[in-house]
């Protein structure tokens, strides 16, 4: 198999791993001279690698660790005991940072707002911010919560609760009242931070009554902030708290709520202090609350966006992401590495689809990082980004969410950029970042991701628990890391998380992913295992069917389903079709064939049904498990979790 791109040899000595690869060799005492060496390095030997890379990443540790990582097995082992640190200091005041008048956040909007704040700004503001905390008697393991556009308050609220010890939980204002009260009633945080209104697709969208009724449903819940949108007018007029809430604080207005001047503090906390919690998705049941701890996030996200990604002091990184994905978590971890994180809120096809692109030629952004749904969606609609702005500050895509298809590849760098780093990532909210992701000295192929990350210990079991490579396979990582969860909330004796991640392989954590892991190294995601078909006994990635249908210049997104029917399992396939298309019998041959001749005649569907649109989740990532319990009959709880729950009534009423 030929590479898509080749690194050149200056862009590889140029590199921050290949400066990391250098100090590794130096400290070992040998050479290690390609990425295959190091990784094998960094998962035979954890704690070595764990403490060698905080150390060269210079993490300012109030107090250094006694032990680097503990012996207790997953999910209860202990990392840097006795090391303390903040967050928000780390953030805030990265090393190699030139000065403080650098941006550290562009804010930009659908309407045309646009906000830039230095890191003196942004270090201004969250002192006011977390002086305000304090006078609200918000402390150390303190629950607050944001309902909240991405927009610069959203980041300053969340370093206030991190500089102080107070635990952060962000959704974005799109989600329904039973989503958030869903989410935020577990942890009954003690202050909210609320988005009256948003903006997407050119509408404007009021959730004030959702937020009063928030106020009404989570317990223990003190005071709500609402907060402001860039170029609007202020939710509220001067004059203290509105009372229309049970809440007893009521409502009060950003500005009028900040502190006129604070000096800005950090609560030093031990590596392990909670940092935020966040959520799965709940389609299948209640939202799991996972616990994460701020040591974790800092050292994961940092080897990740400094050796992975290789983002340097200066650059401008963008993420496509609202507050209520785990992709904004990881984005303002940016700050770390010195660099400007560059924020978009609102819809990303508004006013059409070339908006981010000019957005890239503007503001000269070094990354971009996006879901492959998009990507799949400019291939679609024929916009090629590359007419549309001048890319040449652009070094690295990174794309993540669903799996990009081999056409999606092949669509970077014929419309995007030819010499670009393409970097599929693909990890989860469980770790708060990548099983697997890019890296820039090694070449990139069709459908692969590149590898696993550092420290990773990433295996494919199979049925009977044994590594297997070239065949889809159970994810599995076998060693422990430090992002992974403190705890669920509310799991005193960790059975959730237990019956979560432990169940089928004891000891190891299973993620709850197909994937093969190729001869290049690469790993090739097929989707989620319990989306997984089984025809006649058969296991089928819904990948493998999707691939196929890139042919199909009709088809513009597919979802396939199992069907239990006697016994047995038969493929049901749902198709979104061009404009204009329709479903006819000749286009359901054509698509069996292709199926049959690129896959096999076990992946052929027994039905095939034309909608509008599929189920999603809000952050983008089709919803096949939902789709599957509806065919077969069965619950789907939390429908509200869906950006378009439509999309399941209207295949309820199609079958």
């Amino acid at each position: 198999m030929e590479p898509l791109w080749t690194p050149s040899s200056e862009r590889i000595a140029n590199s921050n791993l290949a400066t990391f690869m250098q100090a590794v060799s130096s400290c070992l005492g040998r050479e290690i001279d390609n990425y295959d060496e190091l990784h094998a390095w960094s998962v035979e030997n954890p704690a070595e690698f764990w403490a060698f890379y905080a150390a060269y990443a210079e993490i300012d540790f109030d107090a250094g660790p006694k032990t680097v990582m503990s012996d207790h097995p997953m999910p209860h082992t202990k990392w840097f005991e006795g090391a303390r640190l903040n967050y928000a200091k780390a953030l805030l005041f990265p090393k190699g940072l030139e000065s403080p008048d650098q941006p550290a956040l562009i804010s930009l909007t659908e309407t045309g707002a646009e906000q830039t704040l230095s890191y003196a700004d942004l270090r201004g503001q969250v002192a006011r911010c977390a002086a305000a905390l304090k006078r609200e008697g918000i402390g150390e393991g303190d629950r607050v919560s944001a309902f909240a556009t991405n927009t610069p308050e959203t980041i300053i609220s969340f370093l206030a609760c991190a500089s102080i010890g107070a635990i952060f939980s962000s959704c974005s204002p799109d989600f329904g009242l039973d989503a958030a009260q869903a989410r935020f009633g577990q942890i009954e945080p003690k202050l909210l931070f609320a988005s009256p209104f948003y903006y997407y697709s050119g509408k404007r969208f009021d959730t004030l009554e959702t937020v009063e009724n928030l106020a009404e449903s989570v317990r223990g819940l003190e005071k709500i902030v609402l907060l402001p949108y860039p170029g609007a007018p202020a939710p509220l007029n001067k004059g203290g708290p509105n009372k229309r809430s049970a809440v007893q604080g009521g409502f009060d207005s950003w500005q009028n709520w900040l502190e006129v001047e604070a000096d800005l503090e950090f609560t030093s906390l031990p590596f392990d202090h909670p940092l935020y919690i966040l959520f799965s998705s709940g389609t299948t049941g209640l939202p799991k609350a996972m616990v994460h701890r701020a040591g974790g996030a800092l050292l994961k996200h940092h080897s990740e966006e400094h050796l992975h990604s290789d983002i340097k002091g200066g650059d401008k990184v963008f993420y496509f992401s609202t507050c209520g994905w785990m992709m904004w978590n990881w984005l303002v971890s940016v700050l770390a590495q010195g660099a400007t994180v560059v924020q978009f809120e609102g819809s990303p096809g508004q006013p059409d689809l070339n908006v981010l692109w000019k957005m890239v030629e503007k503001h000269g952004l070094t990354f971009f990082g996006t879901s492959a749904r998009y990507i799949h969606t400019l291939q679609a609609q024929g916009v090629s980004p590359k007419q549309i702005a001048d890319l040449s500050s652009l070094r690295t895509l990174a794309s993540t969410g669903s799996p990009l298809s081999p056409s999606g590849f092949e669509f970077v760098y014929s419309d995007i950029k030819e010499d670009i780093h393409l970097a599929s990532i693909s990890g989860g909210t469980d770790i708060v970042g990548c099983f697997m992701l890019g890296v820039p000295t090694k070449p990139v192929y069709s459908s692969q991701i590149q590898g696993p990350a550092l420290g990773v210990d990433l295996v494919a079991l199979d049925e009977k628990g044994e590594p297997i490579t070239g065949e889809p396979a159970e994810l599995v990582c076998r060693k422990p890391l430090p992002s992974m969860p403190l705890r669920f909330w509310n799991d005193p004796n960790f059975e959730r998380y237990q019956t979560a991640y432990f169940e089928k392989y004891p000891g190891r954590w299973r993620h709850g992913d197909l994937i093969e892991i190729t001869e290049q190294g690469g790993v090739i995601v097929y989707g989620r295992s319990d989306a997984t078909l089984n025809p006649g006994g058969v296991r089928i990635g819904t990948a493998e069917i999707y691939r196929p249908l890139e042919s199909l210049p009709e088809i513009i997104e597919a979802c396939a389903v199992g069907k239990k029917e006697q016994g047995d399992e038969v493929i049901w396939l749902f198709v979104v079709l061009q404009e204009g298309e329709t479903l006819g019998n000749d286009l359901k041959d054509r698509i069996r064939a292709e199926i049959r001749a690129k896959a096999s005649p076990r992946h052929m569907p027994r039905r095939v049904y034309q909608v509008s649109q599929l189920p999603r989740t809000r952050s983008g990532k089709l919803v096949e498990v939902a789709v599957s319990r509806l065919i077969n009959g069965m619950n789907i709880p939390n429908r509200e979790v869906m950006v378009n729950p439509e999309a399941l009534k209207a295949i309820e009423e199609l079958i």
